[in-house]
């Protein structure tokens, strides 16, 4: 009888790395389509203006290095970074913010280090944090959520905002600070929570329009974890470190400290558990880690919205634990079965 040998791997993979890019992309669908609603087509603006970008980026870079551009192009790593810092900018941003932030992901963040798989911090958080560094001011005003605005902009008007630059009339009064950036000032100025809350800007969990994509991030982060393209661990982990760390603050002074639900449906908190927090190749690996990573990143995040100086702390809280999930690991991997401890 004649045998067939054959190299490893004998185990084909269940999926392609574009195959997982694109269950993530399908997965920010709800929460995307929630921003568009209440926050109008400058949304899906910064969409394409960073995906753009990212690619054009990522082939450069891919040539330059010599590498096969297309195989790369098609796996649709760079666009997903794209989309993800798109999400996370002002839709009324000028065309060069998400410009700006996609080259600096792309390049200085992704390909620096040697592109995919190689790079320690993620790019999308990166290139935010770059930004919102560099660039306080035009990034943190928002449009008011649909709703509450007077009236809403036409098309030709969110264009002539985001290329020209132009504040036409019909934009008065239609910009405002995020919920929580609203927040941390009327606290400052000793107003409490309470009264905070009767704002028109808040909602029944969070923000108005916040709070209703959180709640489609949070459908589609469950999708990814039903299908295993995510471990629940990180965000089981985020979450439930963001939520305790809120709970002790707010049952010691509720006056000061939003509630609970209140710091999970506001900002990027759904969008960071469940999709930037989970990145395979900046996250923790080991079973034990990737839980201590997402509760001190979740922690992180309450410490850094009720004691730091900006509004959100998702990104910096990310990156901080990218840098040590390393070491992380190196402590929490698990034992190898004949291993003397």
């Amino acid at each position: 009888m004649r045998s067939s040998l054959s190299a490893a791997p004998h185990l084909q993979p269940r999926t392609s790395v574009s195959g997982l890019m694109l269950q993530v992309l399908c997965a920010l669908i709800p929460g995307t389509l929630a921003m568009c609603w209440f926050f109008g087509e400058g949304v899906l603006i910064n969409i394409a203006i960073a995906v753009l970008t990212a690619e054009a980026a990522e082939a450069l870079a891919l040539a330059l290095r010599k590498k096969p551009v297309l195989p790369f192009l098609l796996d649709y790593s760079a666009a997903l970074t794209a989309v993800l810092l798109a999400l996370s900018l002002p839709p009324l941003a000028p065309w060069w913010l998400p410009m700006s932030g996609a080259l600096f992901a792309i390049v200085i963040t992704k390909h620096l280090y040697g592109g995919l798989g190689q790079n320690p911090f993620n790019p999308a958080m990166a290139g935010y944090a770059a930004l919102l560094i560099s660039f306080p001011r035009a990034m943190t005003v928002w449009p008011l959520p649909a709703g509450l605005r007077a009236s809403d902009p036409s098309f030709i008007d969110v264009l002539d905002v985001v290329f020209r630059g132009l504040h036409p009339a019909v934009f008065d009064g239609l910009t405002a600070a995020t919920p929580l950036d609203f927040l941390k000032t009327q606290l400052a100025l000793q107003q409490t929570v309470h009264d905070i809350h009767f704002n028109p800007l808040f909602g029944v969990l969070a923000g108005k329009g916040w709070q209703w994509a959180s709640l489609g991030y949070l459908l589609g982060g469950l999708w990814l974890v039903r299908q295993r393209v995510i471990d629940w661990r990180i965000p089981g982990g985020f979450l439930s470190g963001l939520f305790v760390s809120a709970l002790a603050f707010y049952l010691v002074d509720p006056s000061r400290y939003p509630s609970p639900l209140f710091q999970l449906f506001a900002g990027a908190g759904m969008l960071g558990a469940f999709f930037i927090a989970t990145d395979p190749v900046t996250a923790s690996t080991t079973p034990v880690g990737r839980w201590v990573c997402g509760v001190l990143t979740g922690v992180l995040v309450f410490i850094m919205r009720a004691f730091g100086a900006y509004p959100d702390g998702v990104a910096f809280a990310v990156l901080l634990m990218n840098l040590a999930a390393p070491t992380v690991d190196h402590y929490t991997r698990p034992r190898i079965y004949g291993e003397k401890r």
